[in-house]
């Protein structure tokens, strides 16, 4: 039926509306557009990929990976394996503690136990940017435990008198990570009994005072299989950054994001689009993605730039963006430079991919060189294809520095590991990190690492295939 003329003015009027307000709200060319989605992308893709593990750790309650709703502490008392994918390239070797914090209503204290002085443990608090903002623990404040009072950006209160440090977030929503070294699986008692002892309180419980009026109910977004590679992230990202003020370095950035419609708290409704408008921003992702393949294959693969230059402050990023999407795409929430070195073998001594379907590996550490930490170090292996740990009949994921007494040395007295798919011969079988029939890769990571580590003096050894 056709409708009559009013009917059609009133819905032509409408439709104009509609058009004009999407244009409003994406008022930039298509090749501007193109320009300011791939700024976009790589500042939003850590915000939206740790909106993934925030999901999946405290709203999905049914869900697998589901630890502690918010301002709970969720405790894992296991040796990470294969089967833990909440988080792409984990540790194995400190079993996690996980606080995801809402700072809105009011403060939380962090209560640390006294710890043994030859166990590292370290509590890294993450604000929505990924940025590492501060740490507790051996490093930072000793082993001997205290109270520390995490507050949100527009906190305005004082600070109770025994407390030993408040520190700000510049979010309301932040992550507390929790690692708490495991020696080996006989340790599994004493580290239960250790996250036993880390408490998590609203500041009113903790002084026994009335709770805090409670902050409005938060409507979680539920995640997708494209949401962080495709234009959704743009949806995710105006839904998280509604928890973080602006930043004033960031005015001006934030301005142009608004020309595509990047607003803090808005919807973001890729239907009111034109074809054109959506092709510029799938264009900018991919500019973007391009723009790290090569950076990652120029500088990252070939040891120019390490791991401590991803993780950190926001001081220490200095705004750099493609370095903090460089973090959160290879292995989000690692640990500022000060805390844990992270090396990568992405390629062997050839500069080609590492592939366990193609080589076998050797790693080979001469005599007294083996990695500077203070605390420990360890050698990770990861599918790169799933970025997870891999499945192995020996249930072998690392060999760290508490494995030495087990490993076989070189008869000049230095450390050859074999990196490879099938088992090796019986008396390099020690020294096997067992890796999948495919693509790898392999992370060394030094907990405090000595300054011959930063400043470059150690060189990391080459992953050399076995012709």
């Amino acid at each position: 039926m056709t409708p009559k003329k009013p009917t059609r003015l009133l819905l032509a009027g409408l439709s104009l509306l509609l058009s004009a307000s999407a244009w409003a709200d994406f008022s930039a060319s298509p090749e501007e557009a193109r320009g300011i989605a791939k700024e976009a992308y790589l500042y939003g893709f850590p915000v939206v990929e740790m909106y993934k593990t925030l999901y999946a750790q405290a709203v999905d309650k049914g869900g697998p990976n589901f630890k502690a709703p918010f301002n709970h502490i969720g405790n894992t008392a296991k040796v990470f394996t294969p089967k833990d994918t909440a988080i792409i390239t984990p540790n194995s070797d400190t079993p996690y503690s996980f606080v995801w914090m809402d700072l809105r209503a009011e403060p939380l204290i962090l209560t640390l136990p006294q710890i043994a002085e030859e166990r590292y443990y370290s509590v890294q608090l993450i604000d929505l940017y990924t940025q590492n903002f501060a740490y507790l623990g051996t490093r930072s404040t000793g082993n001997k435990g205290g109270h520390f009072m995490i507050v949100g950006p527009d906190w305005k209160g004082q600070q109770p008198v025994n407390i030993d440090r408040v520190i700000r977030s510049e979010s309301n929503i932040a992550y507390a990570l929790y690692r708490t070294q495991l020696f080996d699986e006989k340790d599994l008692e004493k580290i239960k009994r250790i996250q036993h002892g880390y408490k998590v309180q609203p500041l009113s419980e903790y002084l026994k005072q009335p709770a805090a009026a409670t902050a409005t109910k938060i409507d979680w977004l539920k995640p997708t299989a494209t949401m962080t590679d495709s234009p959704e992230l743009f949806r995710y990202l105006n839904f998280m950054l509604a928890f973080a003020p602006p930043q004033d370095s960031e005015q001006a950035l934030l301005a142009r994001f608004a020309k595509i419609g990047i607003v803090a708290g808005q919807p973001f409704d890729l239907k009111t689009l034109t074809a054109e408008q959506r092709k510029a921003l799938d264009d900018g992702i991919n500019d973007g993605k391009a723009e790290f393949a090569a950076f990652k294959k120029d500088k990252v693969d070939t040891h120019q730039i390490t791991s401590g230059d991803f993780f950190g402050t926001r001081d220490h990023l200095n705004n750099n963006y493609l370095y903090r999407y460089a973090g959160a795409n290879m292995g989000i929430f690692g640990n500022s430079g000060d805390e844990a070195a992270y090396m990568s073998y992405f390629v062997d001594s050839t500069g080609k991919p590492a592939n366990g379907a193609r080589h076998s590996y050797t790693l080979h550490f001469a005599k007294d060189q083996l990695p500077p930490a203070d605390a420990f170090w360890s050698l990770t292996m990861y599918d790169a294809k799933t970025k997870l740990l891999v499945n192995n009949h020996k249930k072998r994921y690392l060999i760290n520095s508490r494995m030495l007494p087990q490993l076989k040395r070189d008869a000049d007295g230095g450390l050859t590991l074999y990196l490879q798919h099938s088992e090796p011969l019986k008396d390099q079988r020690s020294n096997w990190l067992p890796a999948p029939a495919g693509p790898f890769y392999a992370i060394l990571r030094m907990y405090l690492p000595t300054p011959e580590v930063t400043s470059g003096q150690w060189k990391l050894p080459p992953l050399t295939p076995i012709n």
